[in-house]
């Protein structure tokens, strides 16, 4: 049975699927329809993501993408670690400019369930880690958005031992407080 758990921010959810291991290995149902509605959430996912970081302490994001063309996301990592991070930056929401975030390894399976509205990030805990996601909606260029991964408003807790892996475009996204109102 999968188990389902809301972060400090009730939308995201932890999601860990269960393991069936024998001599030869495990099996898991990584996503299942069933276990979505059984918590209340219908997604119809229409995209699959992969994405590789070769080293240790590479951040991507915070990424999102707006309307006509919002995404939620179902997180999971291949193999190594990554620190998952949302931030709610939904217009009017009372938990606006916070920030949960997990854990999610390779080993145990866990993943993150980010929900339009949400912008997106993580840090590898480890060299070679390959994460896979899911997305509700098609990726639309035009529509991304994002904020600064390290927004001292946000004060997210990177699990960071030196300088962060960065790509130019990250390195000069916004702030939250000169992000203007996003409709998702």
């Amino acid at each position: 049975m999968t188990t389902i758990t809301p972060l400090s921010l009730p939308e995201l959810l932890l999601i860990t699927p269960k393991r069936h291991g024998d001599a030869r290995g495990w099996f898991s149902e990584t996503w299942s329809r069933r276990a979505f509605e059984s918590a209340g959430l219908s997604v119809d996912f229409v995209q699959d993501n992969q994405a590789f970081s070769a080293r240790k302490g590479t951040i991507r994001g915070l990424h999102f993408q707006a309307a006509p063309h919002a995404q939620a996301k179902l997180v999971r990592v291949l193999k190594g670690a990554i620190f998952d991070v949302a931030v709610d930056v939904r217009p009017g929401s009372p938990t606006y400019g916070q920030w949960a975030g997990a854990t999610l390894t390779a080993e145990v399976g866990e993943q993150l369930f980010v929900p339009r509205g949400f912008a997106h990030g993580y840090c590898t805990l480890t060299d070679d880690t390959e994460l896979f996601y899911k997305v509700d909606g098609l990726y639309a260029p035009q529509t991304e958005g994002g904020l600064l991964w390290n927004d001292p408003d946000l004060a997210i807790a990177w699990p960071l031992d030196g300088e962060p892996v960065l790509s130019d475009k990250d390195r000069v996204l916004p702030r939250l407080k000169d992000l203007a109102p996003v409709a998702f």
